[in-house]
């Protein structure tokens, strides 16, 4: 008896930590999104459902202070980018996601980022800039996410054709943040000219809080560039990132 009850004590806490599976949103992914990014919005419309279904899921399954900071992460990220994908289906055929919530008018919501859209903890309703700002900048020191989350726009880094996951999280960051540097359509770099996505602009204090912007980008551009590299920002495309 008293073996039993210890068997019970040790696996309880499995239990509490036990994290949901994305493999759902992954098997979606490497379905309708291409190596470039490209997403086959009208092919994914299909499952629709399938994908309320997988964010009905996440919200039942909010992170604990149990799991890890890479799993919270991982969670956010395929929550974001999950989001965004629906919010595009539901209006679809919209050319960009800023005609939604303007040329798309819905009451008390000037953009599609302040839409209320997913609801954990009882009640507790948040927004796309509630995930990005209010808990993936405030609780992380990682400014990799800006090239993880994905507002479906061509200008955007590419979406991930695969789930973020907590045991490659790191490695899918540093791919992610290479190849959008590498990508000429989105960064020019040279070593003494920077023509950056404005990205580099909008959340510059995220790229500078261990150093200079031209720290960060020397981490993972293939081109030494010089410190005193004069710098410019290339105009955003909000198109769709439609194939």
């Amino acid at each position: 008896m008293k073996y039993r009850i210890l068997l019970l004590i040790l696996f309880v806490p499995l239990l509490t930590i036990a994290q949901p599976s994305h493999q759902v949103f992954d098997q979606m992914l490497k379905k309708y999104v291409d190596k470039d990014g490209g997403v086959n919005y009208a092919a994914f419309k299909n499952e629709e459902s399938a994908l309320n279904d997988y964010l009905i899921e996440m919200m039942l399954e909010p992170p604990t202070r149990e799991w890890s900071d890479n799993e919270t992460l991982s969670y956010w990220i395929n929550v974001y980018n999950a989001l965004t994908i629906q919010l595009i289906l539901k209006y679809y055929s919209v050319e960009s996601i800023k005609d939604i919530g303007s040329k798309i008018q819905i009451p008390f919501i000037n953009t599609p980022w302040d839409i209320k859209c997913f609801e954990i903890n009882d009640g507790e309703e948040l927004s796309l800039n509630n995930i990005e700002h209010g808990i993936i900048r405030k609780d992380f020191d990682e400014p990799r996410i800006h090239f993880a989350l994905v507002c479906a726009a061509v200008s955007c880094p590419k979406l991930l054709n695969e789930a973020y996951d907590s045991n490659r999280l790191d490695a899918q960051l540093t791919k992610q943040t290479k190849e959008f540097l590498a990508n000429t359509g989105k960064n020019k770099i040279s070593t003494d000219r920077l023509e950056l996505s404005k990205l580099f602009s909008w959340y510059g204090g995220d790229f500078r809080k261990k150093g200079t912007l031209v720290d960060f980008l020397n981490t993972y551009s293939t081109v030494k560039i010089n410190q005193n590299a004069k710098t410019s920002f290339m105009d955003y495309n909000w198109d769709l990132n439609k194939q």
